[in-house]
């Protein structure tokens, strides 16, 4: 071996090739050896040289594709045996639908809002793995949630920032929403405060806040076609104390509070729409303040439908579904500040549906004062016909009398 540039022998008995040639290839045995000798060498075993994979096709960097059309996108690659291709997700939760046809690409069709992210090729044989990572933009949706959201407390005060996500090929704006996590007298959770982020900003600073009171921060991001999720909430206490995530032991708590989700959610289809119906929480210390139904389209993320629903509701109906779509739905509960946990999930299939003739409440809606100007402009088109009708029918009255009237006249008469 020492007359092999790069070849080594271990203390174990294991051969080192730094760099692998066709000086290596052959046929190898292992003959053990003592002092008391050898018992024979070991089975021969063959050397071969293989190539790991390279790309020959690799995805561009990004790609923009409008929801609900077709995205393929190559990748290929070659090597010695040759190479499985494999895509993921990266940083997926869950199963997303996509499919690789027989080139390796990946198809996204319909293309959908939560396929939106950073997706990895991967090639792969016995020697090695490579893989290389593509961007997808889904344009034409509403914003997805902002991330890293963080407050830093201040004297009676607090600034709240954040990382902007996607906003879904759109301009969107944010909000900023607070409350009390123990407040007197008590509010509903869809009572928080919220104020608005200028435009361009990535912070804001609330101001006038109690001070050693734990406070819940949330950002929404919104653009024309409607409001994302809400972030993650974050609880701070002014004063410096340190930031926590929901949820925390408010510190000041003296008693315990109880609120368990609520109970048997069903849904039921009817020509209007699917009713939703439960029963309350079993355990609750403090009065229910209402509920919040949330729900999410083939498997995206939860969005809040309706946070508005009063506490002696047990049903409610959504209309306007989507046909051939995929829905689940789930109730939150308030007392006071306090949330409880999400009830049982329920699924919903309009596939081969009929779209229900009712107006939908889905985020796809008209914003209400476009609606409302819609509404005020057919009214005033309404109200300027009728007066113009009117004031024709009095003049077309008006002419007609002097017509009589000089019909009814005696003719003068000229003598000489």
């Amino acid at each position: 071996l020492s007359q092999l540039p790069g070849w080594s022998l271990r203390p174990d008995g294991s051969i080192v090739v730094v760099t692998g040639n066709d000086d290596v290839l052959g046929m190898y045995t292992c003959t053990p050896y003592n002092s008391y000798g050898t018992a024979g060498e070991s089975q021969p075993t063959r050397v071969l040289l293989k190539d790991p994979p390279t790309f020959t096709v690799r995805p561009k960097e990004e790609y923009f594709q409008e929801v609900g059309r077709e995205l393929v996108i190559p990748c290929a690659a070659h090597g010695d045996p040759p190479p499985t291709i494999t895509w993921l997700k990266v940083g997926g939760v869950g199963k997303v639908s996509a499919r690789v046809d027989g080139n390796s690409s990946l198809v996204l069709r319909p293309l959908l809002k939560e396929q939106h992210g950073l997706w990895e090729c991967t090639a792969t044989n016995q020697v090695a793995s490579v893989s290389t990572t593509t961007s997808v933009h889904v344009l034409g949706t509403s914003p997805h949630a902002v991330t890293n959201v963080s407050v830093l407390p201040l004297l009676l005060a607090a600034n709240i920032s954040w990382e902007p996500g996607f906003d879904g090929g759109y301009f969107q704006r944010f909000s900023v929403w607070y409350t009390p996590l123990v407040k007197h007298p008590p509010r509903a959770h869809h009572d928080w405060t919220s104020l608005s982020v200028p435009v361009g900003a990535q912070h804001l600073l609330v101001k006038n806040l109690q001070p050693d009171m734990s406070y819940q921060f949330s950002v929404l991001a919104q653009n024309k076609l409607g409001s994302g999720p809400f972030s993650q909430i974050v609880t701070s206490v002014p004063r410096g104390f340190p930031v926590t995530t929901v949820p925390p032991e408010p510190p000041a708590m003296t008693v315990r509070v109880f609120l368990s989700p609520p109970q048997a959610l069903t849904a039921n289809e009817t020509v209007r729409g699917v009713l939703l119906r439960w029963e309350p929480p079993a355990q609750f210390s403090v009065a229910l303040s209402g509920y919040a139904l949330e729900l999410r389209q083939d498997k995206g993320g939860w969005e809040v439908l309706d946070r508005s629903i009063p506490s002696t509701k047990t049903q409610v109906l959504v209309p306007g579904l989507i046909k051939d779509a995929f829905y689940e739905f789930r109730l939150v509960a308030f007392a006071g500040s306090y949330i409880s946990d999400p009830s049982n999930t329920v699924n919903v299939s309009t596939a081969g549906m009929e779209v229900y003739p009712s107006r939908t409440q889905l985020p796809e809606l008209l914003p209400q004062p476009v609606l409302a100007g819609v509404i005020g402009g057919i009214c005033f088109l309404s109200v300027a016909v009728i007066f113009s009708t009117m004031a024709a029918c009095i003049m077309n009255r008006r002419r007609a009398a002097r017509i009589q009237k000089r019909r009814q006249d005696p003719p003068l008469v000229f003598s000489p």
